[in-house]
């Protein structure tokens, strides 16, 4: 069997254990489609699909875990009870064709109250819109957004207790899996990057003072999810001078494993506007493969990775134990099913319904 289709179990150290069908997965990407933080029909169609296709694991979006935390006002949010209920029947469908269900506990910092990419805007949404005032590490603004204001430690404290409910509500909804997004410029991202964090207090300055916020939010996830594989994000470079690199990445990855981390997910950029990158067909991949020799725990590879060859390959190289995707999975929401006949793997999940298609 070919490594893409080989089953892969995460989180028996630290108490539970979740095994996932494959080892190709959906990335969190945000559908900026909800109303008052509460998904809805689109949301339930557009995850259940990517399980119909096979997809080992399905990460809804980036999830709010306050009000404020949302990157838009259209961004699903798990801060009350409402959409607790809401997001229960699309883990259960997720969980229903096969795939694990899985969601990404989010803050947004300097990066929330934005128009959604749908509204003919740009920015930062004004207060008289149904905006709100944004908050961050520093009162640094991400380029072209409204300035935030800097929280205090009573305000980072809300924070981490917000990380907690949330992570509670979403276990009540069905989840199996919790990611921690700590990556693409948002707040756990911009208390780890000496880009946008100057403070001078406990949580700024050195590597570990930048990355005790982040430690926080696992040690409060893991405890308020007990038993429940949580795993975290990052963005492995800033692509941008003077900013967190894949060494700080690769240190503040052993800090999380340490701390009962089942897996790190390893992205890149986002920080600011000002990022440099150089994309490509697994361009991202390079970082995996250096996080993966400095952990234990399974670590995901994303970006540009769209066919079942290439995928078999990363892994077959070890730089890598699971690939992430997401356009590809919109391109073709059974994309998996699509890998599987392409590797010309038998796999005992085609649909039913889809199996006349298993052949040419």
């Amino acid at each position: 069997m070919s490594l893409l289709f080989t089953p892969l179990t995460i989180g028996g150290d630290t108490g539970g254990a979740v095994t996932a069908r494959n080892r190709l997965w959906v990335a969190p990407m945000c559908q900026y489609s909800a109303v008052a933080g509460v998904p809805g029909e689109w949301h339930h169609v557009h995850l259940a699909q990517f399980a119909s296709g096979g997809a080992g694991v399905v990460v809804a979006e980036a999830t709010a875990v306050t009000a404020e935390g949302r990157i838009s006002p259209e961004d699903t949010g798990l801060y009350n009870d409402t959409q607790r209920d809401a997001w229960a029947p699309i883990a259960a469908a997720i969980r229903s064709r096969g795939a694990v269900p899985a969601i990404q506990l989010a803050h947004a910092g300097r990066k929330a109250s934005t128009w959604s990419p749908f509204a003919g805007r740009r920015g930062s949404v004004p207060l008289i819109e149904g905006g709100w005032t944004t908050v961050a590490p520093s009162p640094i603004a991400f380029e072209g957004f409204a300035a935030p204001e800097a929280l205090d430690v009573a305000g980072i404290d809300r924070i981490v207790h917000a990380f907690a409910a949330a992570a509670v509500r979403a276990v009540a909804a069905g989840f199996e899996v919790l990611e921690v997004h700590a990556a693409h410029g948002y707040l756990l991202h911009e208390f780890l990057s000496p880009l946008s964090n100057q403070r001078d207090d406990a949580y700024g300055g050195s590597l570990e003072n930048r990355a005790r916020l982040l430690l926080r939010v696992c040690d409060a996830v893991r405890e308020a999810a007990p038993g429940v594989p949580v795993i975290a994000r990052f963005s492995a470079t800033d692509w941008a001078d003077g900013g967190w690199d894949v060494a700080d990445t690769t240190t503040v990855a052993q800090w999380v494993e340490s701390r009962g981390i089942s897996l790190i997910d390893v992205s890149s950029g986002g920080l600011v506007a000002h990022q440099k990158i150089v994309a490509g067909p697994g361009y991202q991949v390079p970082f995996a493969a250096r996080v993966h020799e400095a952990v234990t725990v399974p670590v995901s590879a994303v970006g540009e990775i769209s066919d079942a060859a290439h995928a078999e390959a990363i892994l077959a190289a070890g730089e890598a134990d699971v690939i992430m995707a997401g356009r590809e999975w919109l391109r073709d929401p059974h994309f998996a099913l699509r890998a599987a006949a392409e590797l010309g793997e038998d796999i005992g999940y085609w649909p039913p319904q889809y199996v006349r298609a298993r052949r040419r």
